[in-house]
């Protein structure tokens, strides 16, 4: 488990700068396969998880409904070609990157290995 899954997401006002471009990449070092894109100006991080089928995808995109709702921060989710999910976060309020961002894709990444893993189980 990674240092960033352990933390808590924490209530982020429209006060606070988004990240700066040396904090995002520290970051991102701890999240691998997440790539930072630029939308309309702002920065976000996006990363896609493909899945035997569109019910283990659905599954996936369940569980981490009840990460966000826990952690108080929602990731953009879209379900594309049945079973690839793509998840891009970043904090509306600040229009930009914020720690809670990458927080929320190491639990993303952490239930995502542990998903993996019960498969690999599963079909030994």
């Amino acid at each position: 488990m990674t240092t960033l899954a352990k933390k808590a997401c924490v209530a982020c006002s429209g006060h606070l700068p988004p990240l700066g471009a040396g904090e995002i990449s520290a970051f991102l070092k701890q999240v691998p396969g997440w790539t930072l894109i630029s939308e309309g100006g702002i920065s976000k991080i996006e990363r896609t998880f493909t899945f035997s089928s569109f019910k283990e995808a659905l599954a996936f995109v369940n569980t981490i409904a009840g990460i966000a709702e826990a952690e108080g921060h929602h990731p953009d989710i879209l379900i594309h070609s049945f079973r690839h999910v793509k998840l891009m976060l970043y904090t509306h309020a600040i229009k930009g990157l914020h720690e809670n961002d990458f927080i929320v894709a190491a639990k993303v990444d952490q239930l995502a290995g542990n998903q993996m893993q019960a498969q690999k189980r599963q079909s030994s």
